[in-house]
């Protein structure tokens, strides 16, 4: 069953708590919202520690320069 929320008349919703506890979300967490066609994708804010080692293996030459901007 597909969980269900309400905007209130301050443009607030609550989360469930069925959807909290199982994206262990917790009370603070920052969340960024990404507009998808009509709807809008809800996702945590990533904590530094998430991304260490995200790049690795990455190549830091032949990207892309910024020469071709104004």
């Amino acid at each position: 069953m597909a969980a269900i929320a309400t905007l209130s008349s301050k443009y607030q919703i609550s989360i469930p708590k069925a959807v909290r506890e199982e994206q262990h979300w917790k009370a603070g967490q920052e969340f960024v919202f990404i507009p998808k066609g009509n709807g809008v994708l809800v996702m945590p804010v990533p904590e530094l520690k998430q991304l260490a080692g995200i790049a690795k293996g990455a190549k830091a030459t032949g990207y892309r320069d910024r020469k071709d901007r104004y």
